[in-house]
This record gives structure tokens, C-alpha cells and sequence, in this order.
């Protein structure tokens, strides 16, 4: 059992395998980034439309269901996602092409496409009526896989709302959400959710090393104890970058900060911000309470820090750091948004 998912699923799957009996029509997956939420939730889609499904509930891989949904052909499925996860998707695919191609690899594809939109738009969510007013093509179910359901906007959820209202028979939607505060509460009444937690540290660690990943420990930490994400990370080979940037919030000064800016002027701001907010989540952490979370390899400076730093200042340098997070995915200029970043961040030192 579990061939396909991660280690860390199979008691999800077990937990799905309860209430199948009696599916809902809409169910809402929500949990920590990093987990596979997303990859369980489509492998419980396949399972869904499988025409042979195995004795616990998997699929089987063999069938014809089985070969149009791993082309994401299947007719009687679709995926709602925004579109720069698609862009993203296709830029992979390209840069596979070319390393396959060597150095008579194709130029085109990807290159020069506009970055997708990062919200579901109400074009999307409207294009699913024609979907569902359709017969089936194999007199099966129809599924729909929306996420991340906090990608909706205002107008799509609203035009979701509508189709969750009135839920058409043998049509199962699945939403996919990291955070619950970020999707219409009248949504969330219609839907039944699916909490997915957080996988055991060891089982994580032990998962990571499996993939060859050096220095699980620190990796995991620093992605919140996210396999996936962990195993993201260092496998873009950022640990430079961050390197480069928590040393600037070890020993701030104004030339450090500069050069910084500089150098990191390519990185996704959010990312960041991100690295921002956790590095304060350990100053606050080991201030009240000697526990440190994401960064133990400089559990020293930190715990300095914490002894230093005012609460009151802790307090309001959090807050704008989650402020700023708001306009870190469109900073008019990297550059001055990371300086202004890291100089607030000096202030908040001094």
C-alpha cells in the first residue's frame, strides 16, 4: 500500500478510506505548506475515477481512467489552479526538453511567457459549468480539484459558492488550502474538511535522507519541519543566499546590509520575508520560552539577541514584517524593498 504516496500519508489514506462510504460532495484538505497536500488530493482523484480500483481503495494505474488522468487528460476531470503554477509547470517541462536536447535543445516553448496570474480568476471558476452539464464520459464520477483554495479572490469565490450550493450528483470537488483564514467562510460551511497534519520529525528525517539530502536536520528546521519543502530547498541550492542573509540579522550594519540588497536583489522577496519572520519567531521563541524552532545551528546569536532585544520592539518588527509580506510578491524595486527590509531591521537591533 502506498506506492505512490509519501510515508507520512498512508494514515491519511486510511482516514479517507472511512468516510468514502459516505462522500461528500465537496471536501476542503487543508495543513502546512510543504506536506503534499496537493499530490495526496490528486491521488485521490485518480482513485476516484479509477475504473478497477485496488482491494484498499488506491488505484490501479492500468486501466484507461488511469492513462488519461496521468496525461491530465481525462475528460471527466479538471484542475483549477492559478496560472502561474501552469507556467511554472511548463517552464519545468521546457528546461527538461533542453537538458535532454543538450546543446541542440529548443529555444521555444516557455521563454519569454508572461508569469501567470497567482489567483484563481472567475473565468476559471465559470468554465466549470460547462464541465458539469455534461454527461460523464465513462458513467462515472466527475472531479474537481481547485487549488490553492486561498488563491481564490472576492469575485471567484463567489461564483464557486454558487456551484457549491448546488452540487450536481456524482460530482466530487476537492479543495486544497493552506490557510483556513484565507477562503470564504461561507465556503468552508458547504465543505467538509480534512485537517492534514504535520509528518513526525523522525519519519520526516528519515524520508529526506532517503532522497540523498546532507544536513536533514538543518534543512528540515529551517522549512518548519516541511519535508517537501525542506527537500525544495536544498535542491535549489539556496543555502548561500540564506547564509548570506541571516548573517546580516547575526551582525547588522549599514555597508553589510547594502551588499546584501545587492546580492540578493534576485531572490523572491517573499521568500525573504519569509526567512525574516522566522528568524523573529526564534528571537520571541527563545525570549519566552528557550526553545528555538528554525535556525538551532545559530541558537548562540540568537538567544543573544533575545536577551538584548526589547519586547515591545520584537513585537512591533513582527508585525510589519507580516505587513510587508502583503507586497512582497510586486516590490516596484528588489533592491530598495530588501535594503528598506533589512534597515528597519537594523532599527529594531540598535
Amino acid at each position: 500500500m502506498g506506492e505512490f504516496m509519501f510515508p507520512w500519508q498512508l494514515g491519511w489514506w486510511q482516514q479517507w478510506q472511512q468516510m468514502r462510504a459516505s462522500l461528500p460532495h465537496a471536501l476542503l484538505f487543508y495543513g502546512p505548506a510543504g506536506i503534499g497536500k496537493t499530490a495526496f488530493a490528486e491521488h485521490l482523484a485518480q482513485s476516484l475515477l479509477c475504473e478497477n480500483a485496488l482491494p484498499d481503495g488506491q488505484a490501479c494505474g492500468k486501466c484507461v481512467s488511469c492513462g488519461w488522468f496521468a496525461q491530465y487528460s481525462h475528460p471527466d476531470y479538471r484542475r483549477i489552479r492559478p496560472g502561474a503554477l501552469d507556467v511554472a509547470e511548463a517552464k519545468e517541462a521546457d528546461d527538461a526538453d533542453e537538458n535532454d536536447a543538450g546543446d541542440g535543445g529548443s529555444d521555444a516553448g516557455t521563454k519569454g511567457v508572461k508569469a501567470g496570474s497567482k489567483v484563481i480568476r472567475i473565468a476559471q471558476v465559470r468554465e466549470l459549468a460547462d464541465f458539469m452539464n455534461i454527461s460523464t464520459h465513462r458513467q462515472g464520477r466527475r472531479v474537481v480539484l481547485l487549488y490553492p483554495a486561498d488563491a481564490l479572490n472576492a469575485e471567484s469565490s463567489n461564483a464557486l459558492l454558487k456551484t457549491l450550493e448546488e452540487p450536481l450528483p456524482g460530482t466530487v470537488m476537492l479543495l486544497v488550502a493552506d490557510n483556513l483564514d484565507g477562503v470564504l467562510p461561507t465556503i468552508l460551511s458547504r465543505c467538509r474538511k480534512f485537517p492534514l497534519p504535520m509528518p513526525p520529525r523522525e519519519q520526516a528525517l528519515a524520508w529526506l535522507r532517503e532522497q540523498g539530502v546532507e544536513d536533514a536536520d538543518a534543512w528540515l528546521a529551517e522549512q518548519g519541519g516541511a519535508p517537501l519543502a525542506a527537500l525544495a530547498m536544498a535542491q535549489t541550492g539556496r543555502h548561500d543566499e540564506l547564509d548570506e542573509f541571516l548573517r546580516q540579522l547575526i551582525r547588522p550594519e549599514v555597508d553589510g546590509v547594502l551588499r546584501a540588497a545587492e546580492k540578493l536583489q534576485k531572490m523572491p522577496a517573499a521568500e525573504l520575508i519569509v526567512w525574516l519572520q522566522r528568524w523573529l519567531y526564534d528571537i520571541f521563541s527563545a525570549k519566552y520560552s528557550g526553545r528555538i524552532r528554525y535556525y538551532p545551528r545559530f541558537a548562540r546569536e540568537i538567544e543573544m539577541l533575545a536577551l538584548r532585544v526589547d519586547a515591545d520592539k520584537l513585537l512591533r518588527m513582527l508585525k510589519a514584517t507580516s505587513a510587508r509580506k502583503a507586497i512582497a510578491d510586486h516590490p516596484l524595486a528588489p533592491r530598495l524593498f530588501i535594503e528598506d527590509m533589512l534597515l528597519d531591521y537594523l532599527e529594531f537591533c540598535s
